[in-house]
């Protein structure tokens, strides 16, 4: 399936202010999980009450801060461990290029010469979730990727995690079209 996103608006020079009132006009990545009902950290409920303004914005936490700080730390090691490839920031909120509400914030491209692009996701989580992170990734990241390869026309994304500051994972995701469906089929019913 080959798919463009929308550049709905660039994020460059954006307030955060700014990026959570546009991120208020649609389904978010880590809203969709939320919406399925596979968030550790938002549920159905919470997503609507923020997006029809009765629950303020979340404060962010020590987690979110620090995720924030070390994105930049983790794509370098990605570069670094895969010289062959360019990875670029995107900066801007994407959205789908049928559905308006679908909206994904990607946090990388993956570019490789004969290859067409990939999604890269970067997390951070705490030692004591390693163990959600042997396998595969946690059904809530899943979500959030496959949304975003739905959003994009990805048919690939490598999501690289940093556990408990000092170990580094990646791992590769092929897109999945049933759970896409299946995502935006959630959705669509509890946007519409």
């Amino acid at each position: 399936m080959s798919m463009t996103a929308l550049r709905l608006v660039s994020t460059t020079g954006m307030s955060e202010q700014e990026w959570l009132g546009v991120r208020r006009k649609g389904i978010g990545g880590s809203e969709i999980a939320a919406i399925a009902g596979l968030s550790p950290f938002e549920t159905p409920l919470s997503v609507y009450l923020r997006k029809i303004g009765e629950l303020p914005d979340k404060e962010e936490t020590e987690a979110m801060y620090w995720g924030s700080v070390l994105e930049n730390v983790i794509a370098e090691e990605y570069k670094r461990r895969h010289p062959e490839v360019r990875v670029r920031r995107v900066n801007a909120v994407l959205q789908h290029p049928e559905v308006p509400y679908f909206l994904a914030n990607i946090d990388r491209e993956i570019r490789m010469k004969g290859a067409p692009p990939m999604l890269l996701e970067i997390k951070t989580t705490s030692a004591w979730l390693r163990g959600k992170w042997r396998e595969d990734i946690p059904d809530h990241v899943m979500c959030q990727v496959q949304w975003y390869m739905g959003i994009c026309g990805y048919q690939t994304a490598v999501v690289a995690v940093l556990i408990g500051g000092q170990e580094y994972r990646e791992f590769e995701v092929a897109r999945d079209d049933e759970i896409i469906g299946y995502l935006q089929e959630i959705g669509r019913r509890f946007w519409e």
